[in-house]
């Protein structure tokens, strides 16, 4: 009885988490292809361009690009202590007898027994583990370029291009980070059945995908379109 009750986990729940697999896939295609045809592609040119502007104008920008690093950091701070917190909850959850840790049996489709309920607190703790460890190596990096940006560039050997590398390091683990962190609704969701699971994550694949793409302008034409790349 208990595995005809997980046949709705062992299909519904991989299928849920392989749809955000396979978008993002896609994205991290897309944007190596098209980047400016998606907002992270435009973001990272963006900030190339910003730290190149604050670095040749040192003497007058130099407090902007401070507190414009400062205020990236201070978010990735604020999602790696959330992370981590999240993490002590579960953790605490999983070595205690609350009967927080069964799910309503009456209203739970799919397997509930021990050893699930152990697995959906499990996952989750590991997701989160991992966005506090990706918010915290971008802190690092971020923290690294918040020092560089205003070092002169004609007394020293650190280039625009490593300066802004190291930024672009820093986003591209927040990104991944903030990502993991979504991921960890539907597993959240999985806490009351394998259902939830499929339609949290084509719900948020479908938002992720209005907000990471940019749609072409209709007419525009092909000679405009190459010279934007």
């Amino acid at each position: 009885m208990e595995w005809r009750k997980g046949y709705l986990d062992l299909v519904l729940v991989p299928l849920g988490l392989l749809l955000p697999l396979v978008y993002h896939l896609w994205l991290w295609y897309r944007v190596r292809s098209k980047p400016l045809h998606t907002i992270i592609g435009i973001n990272s040119v963006g900030r190339r361009l910003w730290v190149e502007a604050m670095m040749k104008d040192n003497d007058k920008k130099n407090i902007l690009a401070v507190q414009t690093i400062r205020n990236t950091i201070m978010g990735s701070t604020l999602m790696a202590t959330t992370s981590i917190l999240l993490s002590s909850g579960l953790a605490a959850v999983l070595s205690s007898t609350y009967s927080v840790k069964r799910p309503l049996y009456d209203s739970v489709f799919g397997a509930h027994g021990e050893f699930m309920v152990a697995l959906k607190y499990v996952s989750l703790l590991v997701v989160f583990v991992f966005a506090f460890l990706c918010h915290s190596l971008s802190i690092r990096f971020v923290n690294q370029a918040n020092f560089l940006i205003n070092v002169p560039l004609s007394d020293s050997l650190v280039t625009v291009a490593y300066v802004a590398d190291l930024l672009e390091k820093g986003f591209a683990l927040n990104t991944v980070g903030n990502r993991l962190f979504y991921a960890a609704l539907p597993l959240l969701l999985w806490i009351f059945g394998p259902l939830p699971v499929v339609f949290s994550s084509l719900t948020m694949v479908l938002i992720l995908y209005n907000l990471d793409v940019v749609y072409e302008e209709r007419g525009k034409s092909k000679d405009d379109e190459k010279g934007c790349v």
